[in-house]
């Protein structure tokens, strides 16, 4: 039987041959596509928008300013901001977190934004 392009074999020696963090964009990107979320190199600003992918850091604002709290969502593909206004924590928001966030894709600072998502906590897979 003739070897499929992107076969077993090809897959193979990516894995052998790629380094973990390019192994890692990979992985989040294929779940994120099978989640049925777009993919977030591919949401532009105005367009309602839902991503899937993993939280890489939460920042909570001063105490002396007005309460925000963003976190940095990574697909695979690119970094969403997600910003919840109002808000100093929200249980279960927190880094290694994989999450799936809905709303309108905004732009801050040449970033992709989302301000206030519809949000849900994922199970690890």
């Amino acid at each position: 039987m003739p070897a499929k392009e992107g076969g077993y074999f090809s897959r193979l020696v990516k894995k052998l041959t790629s380094d973990v963090d390019t192994l890692d964009a990979d992985d989040l990107s294929e779940k994120s596509e099978a989640s049925g979320a777009q993919r977030a190199c591919d949401c532009r600003c105005g367009e309602e928008a839902t991503v899937v992918g993993r939280l890489r850091s939460v920042e909570m604002c001063p105490a002396n300013e007005a309460a925000t709290l963003e976190a940095e969502l990574f697909d695979g593909t690119d970094e969403v901001t997600l910003v919840w206004l109002g808000r100093r924590r929200i249980p279960g928001i927190e880094p290694g977190r994989t999450i799936k966030a809905r709303g309108r894709m905004a732009e801050r600072d040449g970033r992709k934004v989302l301000y206030n998502p519809y949000y849900e906590l994922l199970q690890p897979t």
